[in-house]
């Protein structure tokens, strides 16, 4: 198996396994009040109002903040990364404008994403894989070497973020967010998901090819070589590493997709969000 796929798999594993056993403890932990809706309610929508008409800034998918079981805020640490990039259009007012995301916003979601604790936590893991594996020979081993593939991770985390999230997205007026269909058939859904990597959306909500995806994981792959003396140099082979990345956010789209069924499947307790107190 190429490295770079038992990368991948190791990382939706490891994942997986988190919140696997993140459902196992809150079961055992408390017994769980109801679970998060689906559809955020009307009276929770952000409405902004510019010169022109109102528009709606859409909720987070699951309030973190509502969250009532064990390591609460590592939980919602390791989950505001993934919501962070998702959007979910609200059904419950037909016709409904999103606000636009502008220049600012993204460049936020950036450098938020570039120093969330998990975004570091990754890049060590992918560091503890290179070592393992003698990527990049020579950086050679021990400390030092670990400290050079970490810094060698996270650059190429951050890059792909700079890219993909805030340089291509401003220059082609794109949302670098993943919009949430959030019902209709699994199979469809799924579809849906992976389909982001070729479908995004304008600013304003609009459909359009999803230029950052791909211009900036070439981008990003192809700054990669710079400070990695020991990458594979070639079309061949950083065309192979575009795929894998690709494939990667494309897993991450999937799960965003159905992370509240998700929730809801591990019984994670989250207060309910008809609570008046919300």
């Amino acid at each position: 198996m190429p490295r770079a796929m038992f990368r991948i798999l190791a990382r939706m594993t490891l994942a997986s396994v988190f919140f696997w056993g993140l459902g196992v403890w809150a079961q055992e932990g408390a017994p769980p009040p109801p679970q998060p809706l689906e559809t955020p309610l009307p009276l929770q929508e952000q409405v902004q109002r510019d010169l022109g008409a109102p528009c709606v800034q859409p909720p987070p998918l699951v309030r973190w903040e509502n969250y009532e079981g064990p390591f609460n805020k590592t939980i919602g640490t390791f989950a505001r990364k993934l919501q962070r990039k998702s959007v979910q259009t609200p059904h419950y007012k037909p016709g409904a404008v999103l606000c636009s995301f502008k220049a600012k916003e993204k460049f936020i979601l950036f450098v938020e994403d570039t120093f969330d604790p998990v975004t570091i936590l990754s890049a060590g893991f992918n560091a503890g894989l290179d070592q393992a594996e003698d990527t990049d020979p020579s950086f050679g081993q021990g400390v030092a070497g670990y400290g050079k593939r970490f810094g060698g991770e996270f650059v190429d985390q951050a890059s792909a973020g700079f890219f993909k999230d805030f340089a291509y997205p401003t220059i082609f007026s794109e949302d670098p967010r993943y919009y949430r269909l959030a019902h209709g058939t699994t199979g469809r859904r799924f579809l849906h998901a992976l389909g982001h990597a070729v479908v995004a959306h304008q600013e304003n909500g609009k459909r359009m090819f999803n230029f950052s995806e791909w211009l900036g994981t070439t981008s990003a792959v192809a700054l990669g070589d710079l400070y990695h003396p020991d990458n594979e140099p070639g079309v061949g082979p950083a065309a192979r590493n575009v795929s894998y990345a690709l494939l990667e956010d494309m897993g991450f789209d999937v799960l965003r997709e159905f992370w509240p069924e998700i929730a809801r499947k591990l019984k994670l307790p989250f207060r309910d969000q008809n609570d008046p107190r919300n």
